[in-house]
């Protein structure tokens, strides 16, 4: 006779049921799992935002590096008369241009000299002007950057596809889609986001431009290194040179500036205003914090090597 049987008799009943230490590992199951769902949410962003950088950032890099290899100058230099300085061929120095003056000039050749520097050469406006950041100007330059790596037989990165490889899709963490703009410019000594010949990486959320930050250069600092935020303002004090940098602004659950409609509108309408604004000294942009609210976008400078 079993012992279930003998209690039966006796009149008594075994309840049946989880014990404590099933009841804990069924609970340590389900952490488990929720865990894995986080981590594989942040591997899948962070395997996106390498994907940027390897296939879009770095191939336009060595589709930089090779257009100085193949002609001898930086973008839009002049190869006869060249100036160092990208769109170099649309500046003057007294009242010759660049590409075409004598020699026995009565001023030296460096870019103090030179007026009419300091051109953005993209592939169309793109973003409106400062629209993803303070600093970034409206595109002035005569000159097109699909034109110029065409004319010289580069191949340049896939991109968003024929016509438009100087632009990169992807998705937020609010998941609504952003685009990426390469530009190249010269920055004058003294600039904040870095001196000399830049390129212009616009529509940066700041969680990627940390991401590439860190990438680049191995500092996540938005005021050091060879990638930098535009826009930042310069170091004034002597006490500077050396100081502690500054983070990324904003955040991930920034909104950003994309309309002025209702939104109580038609499903068509743009979103409201939202009232971020960049340069903020603490990193963090004032204004609405709706998880629906498209992430707020900077621009960033990577020096370049020449």
């Amino acid at each position: 006779m079993t012992t279930r049987q003998r209690f039966s008799r006796l009149g008594r009943t075994v309840q049946q049921g989880f014990t404590l230490i099933e009841l804990a590992i069924v609970l340590a199951v389900i952490g488990l799992i929720i865990g894995a769902v986080a981590i594989a949410k942040d591997v899948q962003r962070n395997a996106e935002y390498q994907k940027v950088v390897n296939k879009f950032a770095y191939q336009w890099k060595m589709a930089y590096d090779q257009y100085y290899q193949r002609t001898g100058v930086v973008l839009g230099d002049c190869q006869q008369a060249p100036t160092y300085m990208v769109d170099g061929s649309a500046t003057q120095i007294g009242t010759s241009p660049a590409c075409t003056r004598a020699g026995g000039q009565a001023v030296a050749g460096i870019p103090e000299n030179f007026t009419g520097k300091g051109s953005k050469i993209c592939h169309g406006q793109g973003y409106a002007t400062a629209e993803v950041g303070a600093g970034d100007v409206a595109l002035s330059a005569t000159n097109d950057l699909r034109d110029l790596m065409s004319r010289a037989g580069v191949r340049m990165p896939p991109g968003r596809g024929e016509a438009h490889e100087d632009r990169f899709l992807y998705i937020d963490s609010n998941g609504n889609a952003a685009e990426l703009q390469v530009c190249f410019q010269w920055n004058p000594a003294g600039t904040a986001s870095g001196a000399g010949n830049v390129m212009v990486v616009r529509g940066l959320t700041p969680d990627l431009a940390r991401f590439m930050d860190q990438v680049i250069d191995g500092k996540p600092d938005s005021r050091e290194g060879r990638f930098r935020i535009q826009g930042r303002p310069a170091h004034a004090n002597t006490t500077d040179a050396n100081a502690p940098g500054t983070q990324w602004e904003a955040n991930n659950t920034q909104g950003r500036n994309v309309g002025t409609s209702n939104m109580a509108g038609s499903m068509n309408s743009l979103p409201g205003t939202i009232s971020n604004t960049s340069g903020s000294a603490d990193g963090q942009a004032a204004g609405r914090t709706l998880d629906e609210d498209r992430v707020i976008l900077l621009t960033a400078h990577w020096v370049m090597e020449q």
